[in-house]
């Protein structure tokens, strides 16, 4: 299916955000897993956000830099993993939408150097061998750096923006330097300002994949772990992330087909069935 990569800029937070609402939302067929995995250099959120510390520190990156030294990475990655797919009034959990908590201090990103260049060999063999998707939450600074591997191997990058003049203005430099590097960059815009699609497009020059309604009650849901209010999966906003899983797969199979003429075929077919 594919690898996406999620990244943000200074000014415009919201990319775990986002992050967790696509995973929580996104259109899965029977058998198929989402991983999001959290490779934000600067830390983690989740664990101390929506799960409100009671997972503690026990799951998460930090585990898998030892688990690299002994060759035990690829056993240890499927041990790492929360599930976050519970469904009311099922004794068993579909195990579908799962999550590798971040870092919890920055400081443990030194030693990672060897994770990152695994975790993007890992996420092409879950994708490649189980036919999973992968969301790699980058943070704000995760697309650059050691860590910028993961980004170089996604089928796509998606930068999150405001579309707010300061988030805007914060956003140019970094889709820029994302978009000669990497190539195929989109935007998930969060409609917090007064710029339409076509104007962020504009200034930015690379396309809106998706847009998020500003929606600050439903998203501390996520970001803090608030109480969710009724009906939440059906919010505006975990409906606009629905749209945008689909979406965000089309784009993955479609780049794909392009860098490899053979996968074209296999490339329709995939992007039929998400529809």
């Amino acid at each position: 299916m594919a690898v996406i990569a999620l990244a943000g800029c200074s000014g415009a937070p919201g990319v775990t955000t986002s992050a967790l609402a696509l995973l929580l939302s996104w259109p899965l067929e029977p058998g198929r897993r989402m991983v999001l995995a959290e490779c934000d250099p600067d830390g983690g959120a989740v664990l101390h956000g929506l799960l409100q510390g009671t997972l503690g520190d026990r799951y998460g990156l930090r585990n898998l830099s030892v688990a690299a030294r002994k060759g035990e990475f690829g056993d240890a990655f499927w041990r790492q993993l929360i599930d976050l797919s519970g469904e009311d009034g099922k004794p068993e959990p579909p195990r579908d939408r799962l999550l590798l908590p971040g870092i919890t201090d920055p400081a443990q990103a030194a030693s990672l150097g060897s994770v990152w260049k695994a975790l993007a060999v890992i996420f092409r063999g879950i994708e490649a061998e189980h036919g999973h998707d992968v969301l790699v939450d980058l943070g704000r600074r995760g697309a650059f750096g050691p860590s910028g591997v993961l980004a170089e191997q996604a089928d796509t990058v998606v930068v999150v923006v405001r579309n707010t003049l300061r988030c805007l203005q914060a956003a140019q430099t970094r889709v820029s330097a994302l978009e000669e590097r990497i190539g195929d960059v989109g935007l998930i815009v969060i409609d917090e300002g007064p710029y339409p699609a076509g104007e962020v497009q504009r200034v930015l020059q690379v396309p809106v994949v998706a847009t998020f309604p500003c929606m600050p009650k439903d998203a501390r849901v996520l970001s803090d772990g608030a109480e969710q209010p009724r009906h939440f999966i059906k919010s505006p906003l975990m409906k606009a992330a629905r749209t945008a899983g689909t979406l965000l797969v089309q784009r993955a199979a479609v780049r794909r087909a392009r860098l490899d003429p053979r996968a074209a075929l296999a490339a329709g077919g995939e992007v039929g069935r998400a529809r």
